[in-house]
């Protein structure tokens, strides 16, 4: 990578966890990173961390995925600081802390803090992206997902409305994951041919605050070989935004190409879901 033009790169869920981690590294390799997160003092934090790593502050918005006008705002003042994105990180996540849970548009809270938000920021910056892309050098689309989409059962006509199968906070987050992955599948199909290379991959169980609530989560934390830090989940991350090698609505682990079920990758239901989120979060068809 070239530390004399350093790309635009913006991380959601970049507090903490696998954002921070990659961010860390991205600005270490001279790229210019934009955190995206939560809580107010842990984002100060992060900053604080990005700049002892890389000399110079990055911006920072915060932002809570469980209120869509709080996406839409944050989508605007990136769109007015930016003229172009050369990555979007797509990485913040929940594990709903009680089941059922709704968010303040009366969705399922999992569903839109995990797939809708990420949906609808990727659509408000896709000009920004579209902007960065130059031949031989796409721009990024990198979502987050897990091995949970194997056994998500989403709705795709209707992913946004609390459904008696998202009463399991784990369903609704397996269904969640599998709403990134065809997600990913109809944006290659949409937009590689804009020059944006969408992509998605799996992280591993990491050691963090990430499912702290979760006794199967921590749990799941015990099997060596899908467990690390966060320095390890987020290398995959730093890969994608980077590799020539990575092919448009692939989905990945360990810089590897990995296997989702079919019903992750279906081209019909991706198609589906595109459109039944369009309509959730408010954008025309």
């Amino acid at each position: 990578m070239n530390p004399r033009a350093p790309r635009t790169v913006v991380i959601t869920g970049g507090s903490a966890g696998i954002g921070l981690a990659a961010a860390e590294r991205l600005a270490r390799q001279g790229d210019d990173v934009v955190l995206l997160g939560r809580h107010k003092r842990r984002l100060a934090r992060a900053v604080a961390r990005v700049r002892e790593a890389a000399g110079r502050t990055p911006a920072a918005y915060r932002a809570d995925f469980a209120v869509l006008d709080e996406v839409r705002a944050v989508g605007e003042k990136i769109t007015a600081n930016f003229g172009r994105i050369d990555v979007l990180a797509n990485n913040a996540g929940q594990l709903a802390p009680v089941p059922g849970a709704t968010s303040p548009d009366g969705n399922d809270l999992t569903i839109q803090v995990n797939h809708l938000a990420g949906f609808l920021l990727a659509h408000l910056l896709l000009g920004r992206l579209r902007a960065a892309a130059r031949p031989g050098a796409p721009a990024r689309l990198i979502t987050t997902t897990s091995l949970a989409e194997a056994w998500g059962w989403l709705d795709v006509d209707r992913p946004a409305r609390p459904l008696v199968r998202y009463r399991s906070r784990w369903l609704a987050y397996g269904a969640s994951k599998q709403a990134n992955v065809l997600f990913t599948v109809e944006a290659a199909r949409r937009w590689a041919p804009l020059g944006i290379v969408p992509t998605c991959y799996f992280p591993g169980l990491v050691r963090s605050r990430f499912g702290a609530t979760s006794p199967m989560f921590q749990l799941g934390k015990l099997v060596p070989v899908l467990t690390g830090s966060p320095g390890r989940g987020a290398d995959t991350l730093v890969w994608l935004g980077s590799t020539g090698d990575a092919a448009p609505g692939g989905y990945y682990f360990l810089r590897t190409p990995f296997a989702a079920t079919d019903r992750s990758v279906d081209p019909d239901r991706a198609a589906r879901l595109w459109r039944a989120s369009l309509a959730a979060v408010g954008l025309p068809g």
